[in-house]
């Protein structure tokens, strides 16, 4: 196999980007999709899919082509106050995910050592900081890589429980759909977690890392001949890790519904919750997979919601960024996301329910999705920012596509909350 060829089938950023998109809170999502209406939602899954690689990959491709994160052509491009309360917003949902994830792990590890909860918590944050000021890109990455694994034990709790797949089949093929303002709320709530702010963020951040790393043109405007390589690199990578993520989202939500739902548990408010209800219906074995998939895919995010809003905010300071260099030559930037993980920790140790950093974090997101997505195809389709390394219609098209769904859903939420 040639280099050219082996460069393009190469994972990276893609792929431990759609292993973030599966955290801890979005679990719990999923499972109360699936407790709630059991297979009536999976269709969401398979119509965010092409928006959900679409958005990840013009990410990816913006960051590739600029040499700058979302963060830096937002502070060139756009006007400041934009700039800065999109950055802001993503900084405060991050802080509350980080909070949510954190206690879900915490909750997770007691059911199965027991032991304190919150001790876990606190030992997680430091944990996550200290692995992200020690270890250098390469073992980092190879880790989050193998980290991003464990997501596959959601797909065989499907298997170890009894589920009616042609049940299923059919709810994807001819889904049910309702108007009732429950059902609607929970398909915005489905989308809302699937294309989440901080992976968009997350994923340019990782593309400019993983660029420096292994010595490639930072800009591809300066190099525009090594675009086609890049950008079909960029693609594989990033359809592999969104169908790892859409595949393991689904099969979450099928395990809840064939598990959940038919012993009448309606109602999951947390991952923990959705767990416990497992090991009672589904013995320990189920439980244990569950929970290495939490554990597994909290480790790979902690990291992603701490150091994407770090990143931004160090893109938008001028701050010197990224994991190429050394604490003690960007500590500015190690500093905010130590700063960051303290917060989230401090979180659970204060009289804040975890579900209530939840809804804050996923009412945040929604905020900022929508005009975050357009002013990203603002960007990618600006040709004083790609020159002229434009993007294809399909993904003008989706992309479009992707940030008006994002749209209606506020607009949706807004009207739910107002009647």
């Amino acid at each position: 196999m040639g280099k050219e060829r082996r460069a393009a089938l190469r994972l990276g950023p893609g792929l431990i980007t759609g292993a973030c998109n599966d955290d801890p809170s979005s679990v719990g999502t999923y499972s109360q999709v699936g407790a709630q209406f059991g297979f009536g939602l999976a269709w969401t899954l398979l119509f965010s899919f092409p928006l959900l690689v679409a958005i990840q990959e013009i990410s990816a491709r913006l960051a590739r082509v600029t040499g700058h994160g979302i963060a830096g052509n937002l502070r060139r491009h756009t006007p400041p106050w934009l700039a800065a309360a999109l950055v802001a917003l993503l900084a405060a949902a991050n802080i509350f995910n980080l909070a949510a994830d954190l206690g879900a792990m915490g909750a997770v590890l007691h059911l199965l050592i027991d032991g304190p909860a919150l001790l876990y918590v606190c030992l997680l944050g430091a944990a996550s900081v200290l692995i992200e000021l020690r270890s250098r890109y390469a073992p980092y990455v190879r880790l989050l890589r193998w980290l991003s694994l464990s997501l596959l034990s959601y797909v065989l709790c499907a298997f170890v429980v009894a589920v009616p797949w042609r049940q299923a089949g059919l709810a994807l093929l001819w889904p049910p759909l309702s108007g009732n303002p429950q059902y609607v709320l929970a398909v915005l709530a489905a989308l809302g977690t699937t294309i989440s702010p901080y992976l968009i963020f997350w994923q340019a951040q990782q593309e400019l890392e993983d660029s420096e790393h292994h010595g490639r043109t930072p800009a591809l405007r300066a190099d525009p001949a090594q675009a086609p390589q890049e950008f079909a690199r960029i693609r594989f990578d990033t359809l592999i890790g969104m169908g790892l993520s859409g595949i393991v989202a689904l099969f979450i939500v099928i395990t809840s519904a064939s598990t959940l739902r038919v012993h009448g548990l309606l109602t999951i408010e947390d991952t923990t919750q959705a767990a416990e209800a497992l090991r009672a219906l589904g013995g320990r074995f189920t439980l244990a997979l569950f929970a290495l998939g939490i554990l597994g895919a909290g480790l790979v995010t902690l990291p992603a919601l701490s150091t994407s809003a770090a990143y931004a905010f160090g893109e938008l300071l001028s701050w010197r960024v990224g994991r190429s260099h050394p604490p003690r030559r960007a500590r500015s930037f190690y500093a905010a996301i130590a700063v960051a993980m303290a917060l989230a920790v401090a979180l659970n140790l204060s009289s804040l329910n975890p579900i209530r950093a939840l809804y804050w974090s996923a009412l945040l997101n929604g905020v900022i999705c929508a005009p975050l997505l357009a002013a990203l195809m603002y960007l990618a389709t600006n040709p004083a920012v790609m020159g002229p390394l434009r993007l294809s219609a399909s993904l003008r098209v989706l992309g479009w596509l992707a940030a008006g769904t994002m749209g209606c859903s506020l607009a949706g939420a807004l009207v739910a909350w107002l009647s």
